[in-house]
């Protein structure tokens, strides 16, 4: 899978060379390229916003240079990729919307900043807007971040065969608690069905934990399962 990304903060991804995608990234399971929007500013002092006409606080990024940045991803290619916009006004992201981007071969994330981007380059190239909820963040790449570490998990090879299947939110329920050793820790045993070799009492159980975590939880869930 390949993401391009169009940012004003090349620097805040410098941690997709670490830990499970790093190592995708690595084996060229996942290949990422990070593109600073205002290297494509025609302003000799750099300049990437201007004052929102209408009036209102802060700045508002110019079509321009966005457009710009777009264009240099693209301009080789024979397809278009599918343009994901970062914005708390867009779809929010979930685990079923991470599965249908992971099935696409190459996505770029435009990751907006101040009081968002002007209106008419989002209508001309985005395709998808995507929220990580219901609350505003100074910019998109940590948004952006989120994403990427989402739909990476769905990627093949990403993750070993199966790794995902019975996580959080996969069948509509939480994940069931995890043990491992040593058995005794602060006078508190591992349950005794998960050490009994039963593997037909071991499904049951992180089943009928997952059910009672999930009514204790996010009983929403349920009433839309």
């Amino acid at each position: 899978m390949k993401i391009d990304i169009l940012t004003l903060f090349p620097e805040m991804f410098e941690v997709l060379d670490t830990s499970i995608i790093g190592r995708a990234k690595q084996n060229n399971i996942l290949e990422f390229r990070v593109i600073n929007i205002r290297d494509f500013s025609t302003d000799k002092h750099k300049h990437v916003d201007d004052y929102p006409y209408g009036g209102g606080n802060g700045m508002v990024i110019k079509p321009d240079v966005v457009y710009n940045a777009y264009e240099y991803v693209v301009k080789e290619l024979t397809y278009k990729p599918t343009v994901i916009y970062l914005t708390p006004k867009g779809t929010t992201l979930t685990n079923k919307v991470a599965k249908q981007i992971a099935n696409l071969e190459h996505v770029i994330l435009l990751c907006g900043h101040y009081e968002g981007i002007d209106q008419r380059v989002l209508d001309e190239i985005v395709d998808m807007e995507i929220s990580i909820g219901d609350y505003v963040l100074t910019g998109g790449e940590l948004p952006a971040l989120v994403l990427i570490d989402t739909v990476s998990r769905f990627v093949k090879g990403v993750l070993k065969e199966g790794s995902a299947d019975n996580e959080t939110f996969e069948n509509g329920l939480l994940e069931y608690p995890q043990y491992t050793r040593p058995e005794i820790f602060h006078g508190v045993k591992v349950p005794d069905v998960l050490i009994s070799g039963n593997h037909q009492e071991i499904d049951k159980w992180k089943n009928e934990q997952s059910i009672k975590l999930t009514q204790e939880k996010r009983i929403d869930l349920l009433n839309n399962h």
